[in-house]
């Protein structure tokens, strides 16, 4: 896996790091405090702008302490930065809580994962071939 270009532009931006050895998420963290109430978005800086490596996609996914602590989530789970941005990383957060909820500076509020991409084109054919059985009955048809 190739390393992760991070810049800081602020002075005060968490460098994104794994919690646990394994991890497969970089731990995102607030630039800015945000003040969500219940329903309310937020669209939170990191203060960090990021060069993922060309063939890679760096995907922005909730962290599941704070959904499940506080109803708080990404409004776009997962976010997606392509290997051409360079814009700061902005984490698009909602509250579905009952209760008004902040984030101060220096808070962990997602994780950036770094998966590589296959690069596959949409092609047009006539008829798709063979799956494995289902057909048109996948979407919701293996049960609760």
């Amino acid at each position: 896996m190739p390393d992760l270009p991070v810049q800081r532009l602020r002075a005060e931006a968490v460098i994104p790091a794994r919690a646990h050895p394994g991890d497969a998420g970089l731990d995102l963290a607030a630039a800015e405090a945000a003040t969500m109430e219940p329903g309310g978005r937020a669209a939170v800086p990191t203060g960090l702008a990021v060069a993922v490596p060309q063939g890679h996609a760096g995907l922005v996914l909730p962290r599941s302490g704070l959904a499940r602590r506080h109803g708080v989530t990404l409004a776009n789970a997962p976010g997606l930065i392509d290997s051409g941005y360079r814009g700061e990383v902005v984490v698009l957060m909602v509250n579905l809580g009952d209760r008004p909820h902040t984030i101060q500076p220096g808070d962990r509020i997602a994780q950036l994962v770094i998966t590589p991409i296959s690069g596959s084109q949409a092609v047009v054919v006539d008829g798709l071939p063979p799956s494995d059985g289902r057909e048109a009955d996948g979407f919701g048809s293996t049960g609760a």
